[in-house]
């Protein structure tokens, strides 16, 4: 499943989630401590789970030296 698609199923997957924490974080003096550290510890996740799927869907091309030994030479 490597296509565009993933970026949007992943990010729809974090926003229910968020829902789901926002809503059914347990109720007490550390309500807001656990609706913010659930929010944040999924959003961080997916982003880095983004940048690292973009890098390799989509990778830098390596720079061709034109001055390399001819043994070296691709």
């Amino acid at each position: 499943m490597a296509n565009g698609a993933s970026i949007i199923i992943g990010l729809v997957f974090v926003v229910v989630a968020s829902l789901l924490a926002y809503f059914f974080s347990p109720k007490g003096e550390n309500q807001t401590v656990w609706r913010s550290s659930l929010i944040l510890s999924f959003a961080s996740c997916y982003i880095m789970w983004a940048i690292t799927f973009l890098a390799q869907w989509h990778p830098l091309i390596n720079p061709e030296n034109a001055e390399l030994r001819p043994e070296h030479a691709p």
